[in-house]
């Protein structure tokens, strides 16, 4: 709802009318794909929104390495270890987003 809300006031203030919504989710947010599609759709429905698109980008889960300083991408949600040295990490640098990036708009 909150995308909806964000989209609309936007395409009110701006006068012109939504064709997509990009977004990124990272894959420890939470959100599952399927189900944000099928939200985005009800959600949408009946309002200056509807026939919009969602656009999702998937973020991957990208650590950071405090025994070897790399950035590596998760192999596992399961297993945060770095994918160069194997040690264990908490510090998680991408991988939580649920981020509207941009609209795509007519006028």
């Amino acid at each position: 709802m909150s995308l909806v809300d964000l989209a609309r006031e936007e395409a009110e203030r701006v006068q012109g009318r939504v064709i997509a919504l990009h977004i990124k989710v990272g894959r420890l947010s939470g959100v599952f794909k399927d189900a944000l599609l099928s939200s985005y759709e009800m959600a949408s429905y009946d309002t200056s929104l509807q026939g919009s698109q969602l656009i999702i980008e998937d973020v991957p889960i990208v650590i950071y390495c405090s025994q070897c300083r790399a950035e590596s991408a998760v192999v596992s949600m399961q297993w945060l270890c770095c994918s160069v040295c194997s040690a264990p990490s908490s510090r998680i640098l991408s991988g939580k987003e649920l981020e509207l990036v941009s609209l795509e708009m007519e006028s």
